[in-house]
Parts: structure tokens; C-alpha cells; sequence
């Protein structure tokens, strides 16, 4: 179990990310057109999952937003979003927000991705949620970086994120 904060007051997840250098646990999660996302799909590519409780609170939107904005640039990486939001708000969020260089994934069926990597909130006002994480792997599916923010209102850090891919 890890134990974050939000707005000061703690709260705890199912248990602690993956350590580096660990495959990634397989998934299946809901795009936003329905279809599914799964390990299989982002085989030989670097991938950056972008963990948040949901896309309607402005700590989320901006990291969908600046992960959106860094993904063009990143040679062979691709940036999947992955909240327990339904995939129609998923969608409609990324309407809204010109976000299209993103995949957004949600874990709203059963959360096995949460629970894989033991950032599924088990109190507080955001349990059943997901804890605000970053992982990031590589084209083997290794894990080369792991964040879970401390203080769930805050960012991530983006730069120490993007600097594990190079």
C-alpha cells in the first residue's frame, strides 16, 4: 500500500508501482471509440502511461493536455492517458481540447489495470479511482520509470517522465 495526499489529507492506494525493470503486467482497457487496448497493441514502441483520477479535474486535463503536446515530437512513443472515466467523457474531453496525439484508455470495466499496478485508491474521496502516476517503458515492455505523485492535486513531473525515454 502506498499512501499519497489530496489537498493535505492522505489517502492510500492498493499497494506500490511496479519496480523498475519489471515488464509491465498485461492489460485490456476501452479506448474511447470502444475498441480495446491491450500490451499486445504497443508491442516495440516506448509508451508513457499518464495515470489520473479522472479527465474532469484541471490537475488531469493539464496532464492529458501537456502529454498531448509532447507526444509529436517523441520518435517511436506513443502517450496512453488511462483513467476510470467512462470512454464517452474520455471523448468528449478530448473533443473539447483539440487532444488527438494521445491514446486515451479508460479502466472503468473491471480495473484490472489499476489493481495490476496497485494505483487504485482504497479511501478517502477518490476511492475506486486511479492515483495520479506516470510509467514509462520501453520497446521490450520493460519499465524504465515510475512517478506516483505525492500530492494528488499536483503535476507530474513531465520532464524527468520524457527524460527516461532518451
Amino acid at each position: 500500500m502506498a499512501t499519497v495526499t489530496l489537498k493535505g489529507n492522505e489517502i492510500n492506494t492498493l499497494g506500490n508501482l511496479p519496480e523498475i525493470g519489471n515488464n509491465m503486467p498485461n492489460f485490456n482497457l476501452v479506448k474511447n471509440d470502444l475498441s480495446e487496448l491491450s500490451n499486445s497493441d504497443l508491442e516495440g514502441k516506448k509508451v508513457v502511461y499518464n495515470i489520473f483520477p479522472s479527465v474532469d479535474t484541471g490537475t488531469c486535463a493539464a496532464s492529458a493536455r501537456r502529454f498531448n503536446q509532447e507526444a509529436s515530437s517523441l520518435e517511436n512513443t506513443t502517450v496512453v492517458c488511462v483513467s476510470r472515466d467512462l470512454p464517452f467523457a474520455q471523448k468528449r474531453f478530448c473533443g473539447a481540447e483539440g487532444i488527438n496525439d494521445v491514446i486515451m484508455a479508460s479502466d472503468y470495466k473491471n480495473g484490472d489495470f489499476g489493481k495490476s499496478l496497485g494505483v487504485i485508491f482504497t479511501d478517502g474521496p477518490l476511492n475506486a479511482l486511479l492515483s495520479r502516476s506516470v510509467i514509462v517503458v520501453n520497446e521490450n515492455g520493460k519499465i524504465i520509470f515510475t512517478e506516483q505523485v505525492a500530492e494528488t492535486a499536483e503535476e507530474p513531473n513531465y520532464e524527468a517522465a520524457l527524460a527516461a525515454l532518451k
